[in-house]
Formats: structure tokens, C-alpha cells, sequence
């Protein structure tokens, strides 16, 4: 009978504690700063605007995940370069507005706070836009200038290849000795001014630790991570080190954790190698289907599923980096930036933008207020998106 009582109790105390999850995360704005769908629809040629089966992004599963506000990846890789990458950004821009031409009565391009609150307040997706990677400006301020004009929120000043003004997290690991210049330019410097001008967030994920510190010297604006973890617990080019955190946050500025299971678990990475080599035959095959290495990988991981899922890491270590980063520099720095659409591989339970709430469910159990998970969840991204381009 005690038993039977104490188990009644457990799933009662269980259920109350996920309606109250789900309360706190819809009372929530929640803002994404990073997701690559934009970059893939081009490819696949799907709309986005009906459900989706593939992929972890679509309009109607944004809204089942609470999501209030998205910025885009615009990016294209190194392939791209002067005359290509900047007419290829705005490719991926006229998409994005055709989605939203398609679909007004969900999604409306936001530029401010203001608008923002507004598209929340109209139960509109807020889409902003963000540039993955320097390389797609081409070294033209008027190409700045351009993107900016058409939305452009942040920049990323570099992808994993460097520009001939800033230098990748990439390239200063492995070229370190071959590299002409190490961190910002003198020219890396006027850029990273004039988008503080121009009221353009500066985004350091990507970059190497050299432009990291050499923008935090040159910026008089916060800036942004817009999809980084921890590299203390995972200890990867692209996460960001304890003391890089603690400038970061003195600078002001957020940093939104990447979903990526390579960025969040320091053991996925050989297990995601073996299972590829395993099945390289049928990975060179979708290669040449969809001529894009990254969405063959993703396909090849939903066609093997249930053993890429072995490798996946639990969801418990991604609020861990959530969880590490509060408190190493307080809850006013940390935000959401998940990468959906730009890997193959999330922690377990993470499968699309619809599994959000689990986030807000595993913080609240670590005791988390609702004050503290608004912050985390858009209020962070709102204080850094309002101190570059104004309320």
C-alpha cells in the first residue's frame, strides 16, 4: 500500500513538474541564434512552410516547440570566394524572404526588439538573419552595408576558413605557422567597427582565440556566440576556454549553446568516425546525390538511425555546459544558438526545433527560476540584439 502510494505521489509530482516546464517555457520568448535550414532548403527544395519529415526545422513544428524567434544562417562554405559567396548570401536571403512571402500569417522579418515583440505579440515566427563566415562580404564594406540593409543581425567574421582580415579557431590550430597575420588586421578592425556602427552584432563563434581577444579590444558593442559550448568539458577548437567566457561576459555579451553532439560530449567525435567508416561506400554515394558533404552525412545518420543514436550523447550533458558556463560567469551571458539543420547529429531527445521544452523541463529541475530560464531562453540574446540595434 506504501508503495503503491509513493509511486502515485512520484508520477504526480512528476506531471505537475512538466505542466509547470511547459507553462514557464511558453511564458518564455525564445530566441535561436543559429540555424542552418535556410543553407539546405536551396539544396533540398523543400517548403518549409508545410511539416517536414526530414530535417529539424519547419514553421509548424517551431511553433509546437515554443520557438519565437529564429536567426538564419545565411552561409556558404570555402569553396565560395570573391564574385561567388556574397551573390550566393544573397540567394539564401531572397529564400528566406519567399518563405516569409509565403507564409505571412506565421513568419515576419524583425530587425529590432520592438519588431520582435511585435511578431510575438502577433503569434509570428520573428525571423532575423545572420551571415556564417567573413568570406561572403567579399573584403567590401559596401557588401556589409548591403546585407545589412536587408536584415543582416550579426556577422560571424569568419567560418572555419579565415579571411584576409581575421583569422579562423580552424586555421590558428592547424596553419598557425603558415598564416600570414594571427587575429584581426588593421582592415579586421574597421569592419568590426563599422558593424558596431551600423548596429550589426559582431559573432566570435568560429574564430580563432587571437581575433577572439582582438575583438573584444576593438568593439565598443556586446557581442555574440551565436552557437559555442564549453571547451573545458568538451575540449574543441570550437568551444570557447574559461578565461575566453569571462571576457566575453565582462565584454557583456551571450553565449548560446551549441546543440551539436561533437561540441557537447568529448567522446562523439571517435564514435561518429568509426560509424562513417563503417558505411563510407553508401556516404560517398549520397555525395554525389546531394553534392553537399554535410547533408549526406545528416541523410546517412537518419538512414542508419538507430545506431548513429548509440553515439549520441544524453541530453543531460548539453544542460551540463548550460549548467557550467551560469556558473563560471553568471546567468546574464548564457543563451540558445542549437545548429539545428547544420549537423547530423543532437543530443538524445533533441531531434527538431519541436523538443525545445525538454531544455526548460531539465532546467527547472536543476533548480532553475523562471527569471533565470526567461534570461536564458531569449532575454540574454533581447539585451545584446537591443544594445547593438537599438530597442
Amino acid at each position: 500500500m506504501k508503495k503503491s502510494l509513493f509511486l502515485f505521489l512520484l508520477m504526480l509530482a512528476m506531471k505537475l513538474n512538466a505542466q509547470n516546464a511547459q507553462l514557464i517555457h511558453q511564458k518564455a520568448i525564445l530566441i535561436d541564434t543559429h540555424n542552418d535550414v535556410i543553407s539546405n532548403e536551396l539544396i533540398t527544395g523543400v517548403d518549409l512552410g508545410k511539416p517536414q519529415s526530414e530535417g529539424n526545422f519547419d514553421l509548424l513544428r517551431a511553433k509546437e516547440g515554443g520557438l519565437d524567434a529564429q536567426i538564419f544562417s545565411i552561409w556558404c562554405g570555402e569553396n565560395y570566394g570573391k564574385g561567388t559567396a556574397f551573390a550566393f548570401a544573397n540567394r539564401e536571403i531572397d529564400s528566406l524572404y519567399a518563405l516569409i512571402k509565403r507564409n505571412p500569417d506565421k513568419i515576419t522579418l524583425v530587425r529590432n526588439t520592438k519588431e520582435l515583440k511585435k511578431a510575438v505579440a502577433d503569434k509570428k515566427l520573428a525571423a532575423l538573419i545572420g551571415v556564417e563566415g567573413g568570406h561572403m562580404v567579399e573584403d567590401r564594406m559596401d557588401y556589409i552595408d548591403s546585407l545589412a540593409k536587408r536584415g543582416m543581425r550579426y556577422l560571424t567574421l569568419t567560418w572555419n576558413n579565415s579571411t584576409s582580415w581575421a583569422t579562423s579557431a580552424r586555421d590558428e590550430v592547424t596553419k598557425k605557422d603558415s598564416l600570414k597575420h594571427l587575429g584581426l588586421t588593421d582592415y579586421g578592425r574597421q569592419i568590426v567597427k563599422h558593424l558596431n556602427d551600423l548596429g550589426v552584432m559582431v559573432d566570435v563563434s568560429h574564430v580563432g582565440e587571437r581575433t577572439f581577444y582582438d575583438v573584444l579590444a576593438t568593439t565598443t558593442k556586446p557581442v555574440i556566440a551565436s552557437h559555442s559550448c564549453a571547451y573545458s568539458l568538451d575540449p574543441n577548437r570550437r568551444n570557447l576556454k574559461d578565461e575566453q567566457l569571462k571576457a566575453l561576459a565582462k565584454n557583456g555579451g551571450v553565449v548560446c549553446i551549441n546543440f551539436y553532439s561533437g561540441f557537447v560530449d568529448s567522446v562523439y567525435t571517435p564514435g561518429v568516425m568509426r560509424f562513417l567508416h563503417r558505411h563510407q561506400a553508401e556516404l560517398d554515394s549520397l555525395i554525389k546525390v546531394y553534392h553537399h558533404g554535410d547533408l549526406a552525412n545528416i541523410r546517412l545518420n537518419a538512414i542508419y538511425k538507430a545506431e548513429s543514436d548509440k553515439i549520441r550523447p544524453p541530453l543531460s550533458l548539453l544542460i551540463k555546459h548550460i549548467d557550467y558556463i551560469v556558473k563560471l560567469i553568471g546567468v546574464d551571458y548564457v543563451g540558445i544558438g542549437s545548429d539545428f539543420d547544420g549537423a547530423e547529429s543532437y543530443p538524445l531527445g533533441l531531434d527538431s526545433v519541436a523538443d525545445y521544452p525538454k531544455v526548460t523541463g531539465e532546467l527547472l529541475k536543476l533548480g532553475y527560476s523562471q527569471k533565470d530560464i526567461d534570461k536564458i531562453l531569449g532575454g540574454n540574446v533581447m539585451r545584446v540584439l537591443a544594445a547593438n540595434a537599438g530597442k
